[in-house]
């Protein structure tokens, strides 16, 4: 094994294939059914494609670290080129459970770490995706956080799952199966019993749940209710109708299908002082609208009385709910109809019968006076408690008995089906039946951790006919017309529908090690010996975890804490060792960066002391999109986390931007387009560590940060990806250095060395522009100037004249046109559709992109693209390098997203591409494309 004073490189510390990580990153997001993170929300999961990859990247040895294998650079290519295969094989999620893609994976980590697996830690494991990764690559997995609803979450997806891999399920009853493998008998038995669960809360409490009457376009007879939509009501305001509630409703729209349009009428009845609802289909464009609106009056909490048209003020709501006197009432029902949704009239029956459950227990635990993500407080509901309908905390109440119930009848069953009855729980390590029984449990509560998700009043119904559930954002909104679900129906929001999303997740697992979860903070918590450390931690101010965690820990609190006693020691979530930084708890901005600097700083440099030397760190960071638009790459989140990371004794030696949006290709108008995280990779920093000055640092970043941005633009990473990944050998310089000094001998902060790499980059990337033939220099600086516009044929003059050459020579080269003493360059559907470039005796880069770019646009990577490229193949490097230079202007300096996207879209097909020009058959023979440089 390597010696830990001269470790080997690994393969992400020089390159890794992002594209083919992004794009698996991306479809990941519309993986459903079957995906881990669907056992239970969390906020801001890494992709588990991601997680995978940079994983293995970090374990595998670069080519370049062994010369007795890899002497040449081509050498080195060829062996990084089968890496990069492996890994666009294993970061595709029809691979995640294959066993040959996955050995094969394995196998590559076992030959670059001496026949041994090392352990890797997370120790701010958070929703659970890189232990879980490092599991299923067959590293022993690690990982802890401060909150529980967090270890709850690691325990399930790599702590329990290896206890009882492969078994057989212990419910009574035929298998329908012979062989189990990995979690499913587990699975298996969680869905068993969640029904055995749905079974008995209907005997209990199916009353509260009645059909309703179906109207005759849907056939008439009874219907299975999906939900009751009520709005909120609050007084009128007008003295003459003081005693009628009235709704705050923001939509009475149903249905915004097209030719399904549905919504509520409101039947004002001002001499009874009655306000009655009805079911209607179909209207004008002008009624439409007005049903959309509610009774909204403007933004926020701003109304109308139906009653007397008087404004309903923010205020004269949040006085009325702080009193108690917001109600709700039942303004729809929505039922499986034989031809869709049916939209049903409210029933007084229906409204009464709600309103006569009343719950034995609520949660009392108080929400948190941050108005930035909890916006009901100011409105009267200031308890998680106070967010759910009093039948819905019947049911919740009802599921979490039988919950426990359930734990008893498993395992009875258990022992009869031959489990040991060694009474160790689950806690201590037990295997046995009661183990076994606590298991189960375990996940039949995160079903109802996903029933409280849909089942609150802050639940909404949508008019594209589907509930939105109430973390439909990373806060608790407030709402005011909202969709109570049924959990006995066969629709959105039902019980058996949350069992089937936990155990078609839990059936996915593979559970290929050990993996241990604990609770702890990551300042002081303790690694394994020779532990690998990659890690996602929190963000700066981004998610307030601990806050919003509480409305699921205050119900599984409730039917865990039998099983893990620590784990639900406390009535809610700690919070003030919480590493976010969170204004309204640490009093005020600056506070809560301090203590956020402070403590990351703390909790890094205690992984940096204990981590492995043989292998970097890698360190997850999320981009505050709002924060970036303004501050761009030098953000005060993204500068005070590099920030914490060098102070903590590391070194940055690489940066990837992963992305996990389809839209990433896209580019924000006027800034530099920023993936969703950044992958740190980083070693411990040389105790022989030198002061330099500012001119120092950058005489450095001038002569190392160039030939790092053409490795980048070797290995094709996307221009929108350019400015985060040269970050990477730009922080490499600054952080190898003790320090930076100014001219005024205070160390330079991060933020102005973000600034200066920027600024290196755009110096490199103009630069390029002296490579290329002179009628393409001509052509970048007049479109950098004008665009597609038109400009001064004598400006145009001196320009040409300054590079040696004519206007005519640059229209004779097909680039510009030029008539009545103005002078434009010609727009890509403006050149000639039947151009070859083997028969153009006035070639240019320009003309080889702008026709590459123009076929790319109207057919990606086909047929006629490829031919092309193979057509310019010798001078294929030129023209992906004025692809760069003209995505930089086109982004940076023209503004001009749609020109930037089509650059960028180029750039990251090329790999594909090239692959697609290199299986043409030649029949060219030996001739050569002249290119006029």
């Amino acid at each position: 094994m390597t010696s830990t004073t001269n470790p080997k490189k690994k393969l992400i510390e020089v390159a890794i294939p992002l594209e083919a990580i992004n794009a698996a990153s991306a479809r990941e997001k519309s993986i459903r059914h079957g995906h881990p993170s669907t056992l239970h929300l969390w906020w801001a999961r890494r992709p588990l494609a991601a997680c995978r990859a940079v994983l293995f990247a970090q374990l595998v040895d670069d080519p370049s670290s062994d010369l007795d294998k890899f002497p040449t650079h081509e050498a080195q290519e060829a062996e990084r080129k089968r890496l990069f295969g492996i890994i666009e094989e294993l970061v595709k999620w029809e691979n995640s459970t294959n066993e040959e893609v996955l050995e094969r994976a394995r196998a590559e980590i076992r030959k670059s770490c001496g026949g041994e697996l090392p352990p890797v830690y997370d120790p701010f494991s958070g929703g659970g995706s890189i232990p879980l990764e490092a599991q299923r690559l067959g590293l022993p997995a690690y990982g802890s956080d401060l909150n529980p609803v967090a270890v709850m979450i690691g325990k399930a997806m790599i702590e329990i799952p290896p206890k009882f891999k492969d078994k057989e399920p212990i419910h009574p009853g035929a298998k329908d199966r012979q062989f189990y493998r990995n979690a499913e008998g587990l699975a298996e038995d969680v869905k068993c019993y969640g029904e055995w669960v749905r079974e008995k809360a209907w005997e209990r409490i199916g009353h509260f749940y009645p059909q309703v009457d179906l109207p005759k376009e849907h056939g008439g007879g009874k219907g299975t209710v999906i939900a009751w939509i009520w709005a909120r009501t609050v007084p009128s305001p007008d003295p003459a109708f003081s005693n009628v509630e009235v709704p705050i409703a923001s939509s009475f729209l149903l249905s915004a299908k097209a030719g399904k349009e549905t919504w509520v009428e409101p039947i004002v009845d001002k001499q009874a002082k009655t306000i009655s609802y009805r079911i209607r289909h179909g209207g004008t464009k002008a009624e439409l609208a007005a049903a959309k609106e509610g009774t909204k009056a403007g933004r926020g909490a701003n109304f109308r009385c139906l009653m007397s048209d008087t404004a309903i003020t923010p205020d004269y709501v949040k006085s009325n709910g702080r009193a108690g006197n917001m109600g709700q009432t039942l303004i729809a029902i929505v039922a499986e109809g034989n031809r869709g949704r049916a939209y049903v009239t409210p029933a007084e029956a229906h409204e009464n019968l709600a309103f006569s459950a009343k719950p034995d227990w609520k949660p009392e635990t108080s929400l948190p006076n941050d108005p930035r993500n909890f916006w009901t407080v100011d409105y009267g509901l200031t308890t998680f408690g106070d967010l759910f309908t009093d039948r819905q905390l019947v049911a919740l109440n009802t599921f979490s008995d039988l919950v426990q119930a359930a734990r008893t009848q498993i395992e009875a069953d258990a022992l009869v089906a031959g489990l040991s009855s060694d009474p160790t729980p689950l806690r201590d390590g037990g295997i046995g039946a009661k183990a076994y029984a606590e298991a189960v449990s375990v996940y039949l509560s995160f079903a109802i951790d996903r029933l409280a998700d849909a089942g609150s009043s802050i639940a909404t119904w949508s008019s594209s006919e589907f509930i939105r559930f109430t973390f439909a954002r990373q806060a608790i909104p407030m709402t005011w017309d909202f969709a109570e679900c049924n959990v006995f129906s066969d629709s959105t929001g039902n019980y058996l529908g949350a069992v089937d999303w936990v155990w078609k997740a839990l059936s996915g697992l593979v559970p290929n090690a050990a993996g241990t979860e604990i609770q702890h903070d990551a300042q002081n918590v303790r690694l394994p010996s020779g532990a690998v450390v990659s890690t996602d931690p929190p963000y700066y101010d981004n998610i307030g975890y601990a806050d919003l965690s509480d409305y699921f820990y205050v119900w599984l609190r409730r039917n865990i804490k039998d099983v893990y006693p620590d784990l639900g020691s406390t009535i809610s979530v700690p919070k003030e060792e919480e590493l976010v930084a969170t204004p309204y708890r640490h009093g005020g901005k600056a506070n809560a960066e301090e203590h956020f600097l402070t403590g990351m700083t703390a909790a890094i440099s205690s992984l940096a002391r204990q981590s492995s030397s043989l292998f970097p760190a890698t360190i997850y960071y999320a981009f505050k999109q709002s924060e970036v638009e303004q501050d761009g790459l030098s953000s005060t989140g993204w500068a005070t986390f590099l920030q914490a990371v060098i102070e903590a004794g590391y070194a940055i030696v690489g940066t990837w931007p992963v992305r996990t949006e389809r839209s990433a290709r896209t580019i924000a108008t006027g800034t530099n387009a920023l993936a969703n995280s950044v992958v740190l990779v980083c070693r411990k920093k040389e105790s022989t560590a030198e002061v330099v000055t500012r001119a120092e640092f950058i005489r450095a970043l001038k002569r190392e940060l160039p030939p790092a941005i053409s490795e980048l633009q070797a290995a094709t990473i996307a221009p929108a990806d350019m400015p985060q990944s040269a970050i990477g050998p730009g922080m490499g310089v600054f952080s190898r250095y003790k320090a930076v000094l100014e001219s005024d001998d205070n160390p330079m902060s991060v933020k102005a060395a973000l600034q200066l790499i920027n600024k290196e980059l755009d110096e490199y990337l103009g630069g390029i522009q002296g490579e290329f033939d002179a009628d393409t220099r001509f052509a970048i600086t007049w479109f950098e100037q004008h665009g597609n516009g038109k400009g001064d044929y004598g400006v145009a003059d001196n320009l040409a004249r300054a590079r040696g050459i004519a206007v005519e020579s640059v229209k004779h080269a097909g680039i510009v046109d030029s008539a009545a003493g103005k002078v434009r360059i010609l727009a890509r559907d403006e050149l000639d559709e039947d151009w070859d470039p083997e028969e153009d005796r006035h070639l240019t880069v320009w003309e080889c992109l702008q026709h590459l770019v123009r076929l790319h646009e109207k057919d990606g990577i086909s047929h006629d693209t490829a031919v092309l490229l193979k057509k310019i193949i010798t001078q294929a490097e030129a023209v992906k390098d004025l692809a760069y230079c003209l995505y930089d202007i086109s982004a940076n300096k023209r503004k001009d997203a749609k020109e930037a996207t089509a650059y960028n879209a180029l750039i990251a097909d090329w790999t594909e591409l090239t692959k697609a020009a290199a299986a043409i058959h030649d029949t060219s023979g030996d001739r050569q494309i002249r290119l006029d440089i």
